[in-house]
């Protein structure tokens, strides 16, 4: 039998402690360890999940070409200099069939960005006369998800018997990434041979054409509003696919691989995919993670697996640039485990 993803109500994260907050960090703990995915609602900030608020993020995709051209990264335009934050456009012969754009904390925060580390780079963002008051509200979001993604943080460390604040640090100056996707419905005419065992699926007895290859995150926690179009599935610990329910109000939310080798394998990190549903799909995922020279280290946990230290930055830039939207660029970043302070 297919197991549910099941929603947590996590308002008692943000009080102060009480039996209603152990319960949560219970049922957070159990999700984590176990399927490796959940929805959570009714935390500061779900009022950005109505049609109406996602709407207000998503009108970058109305840009005209010309203006999403000036966001594009330096795998797509070699004029540019940004090379991990901006724009990615359809890649008509991946199986990932996708654009959209990512954006670092200097979308919502006055940071320094640094030119000697891609990682740290500027945002291109549109002008504001291109789309006026888009620029705050993405930033009004941006933190409202920071602050989602810290009170799961605490509560998965009080989950694993830990200090709350053991991942403090690594996050003070973390590089969260928000994207904003489109998922287009494919263009039967493109040239590409849909039929094959990597592009389209059977699932409840229909072929379904995938346009999110499957994978598994590479960072620490993920939280993803979706636009209230099926098609994100999660595969469960009987390695069945099940459908994340679309839900207005609440945010599904998958834990990384970061986390799951912190965790020396107490919390999984769940692979999933995307399959095509009858129209285009939209979604909103953020990514919370560390500052780029956190030191990743075992944690003080009975019987996890022992790791070597690494800084998250050269982990990170080695994932993400297996992803096809960021070929192309591993060259342009050396590790910095040897320059680390």
């Amino acid at each position: 039998m297919a197991q549910d993803i099941e929603t947590i109500g996590i308002a008692d994260l943000f009080g102060p402690p009480s039996p209603e907050r152990e319960r949560a960090d219970a049922a957070i703990m159990a999700a984590a360890s176990g399927i490796g995915f959940m929805a959570v609602r009714d935390f500061p900030g779900d009022a950005w999940l109505t049609p109406q608020k996602r709407a207000r993020l998503l009108e970058i995709f109305a840009l005209p070409e010309a203006e999403k051209q000036k966001l594009l990264r330096w795998n797509f335009d070699r004029t540019r200099k940004n090379v991990y934050r901006g724009w990615f456009p359809l890649q008509p012969t991946a199986v990932s069939y996708k654009e959209g754009i990512d954006m670092g904390p200097d979308l919502a925060h006055a940071r320094t960005t640094r030119s000697d580390d891609p990682l740290c780079e500027p945002t291109p963002l549109p002008a504001e006369q291109a789309l006026p008051g888009w620029r705050a509200a993405a930033a009004s979001y941006y933190q409202a998800m920071e602050a989602v993604g810290n009170a799961l943080m605490r509560s998965i460390a009080r989950g694993l018997g830990l200090p709350e604040t053991i991942f403090d640090a690594d996050f003070e100056g973390g590089i969260s990434t928000l994207r904003l996707i489109r998922y287009p419905l494919r263009d039967p005419d493109s040239g590409v041979d849909a039929s094959g065992s990597e592009f389209s699926v059977v699932h409840k007895g229909e072929t379904r054409t995938v346009i999110g290859r499957e994978h598994a995150d590479s960072g620490f926690v993920t939280l993803l509003a979706q636009d209230g179009v099926e098609g994100l599935q999660a595969k469960n610990l009987a390695g069945e696919w099940i459908d994340v329910p679309p839900t207005d109000g609440t945010l599904a939310v998958n834990f990384g691989q970061l986390l799951e080798r912190w965790t020396g394998g107490r919390v999984r990190a769940t692979r999933h995919r995307v399959i095509a549903p009858k129209t285009a799909r939209y979604s909103i995922p953020f990514f919370y993670e560390p500052r780029v020279y956190a030191e990743i280290a075992p944690l003080p946990l009975a019987g996890a697996t022992p790791f070597e230290p690494f800084l998250y930055g050269d982990y990170l830039w080695e994932a993400a640039t297996n992803f096809v939207e960021m070929s192309g660029i591993k060259h342009l970043r050396e590790p910095r485990r040897a320059k680390a302070s």
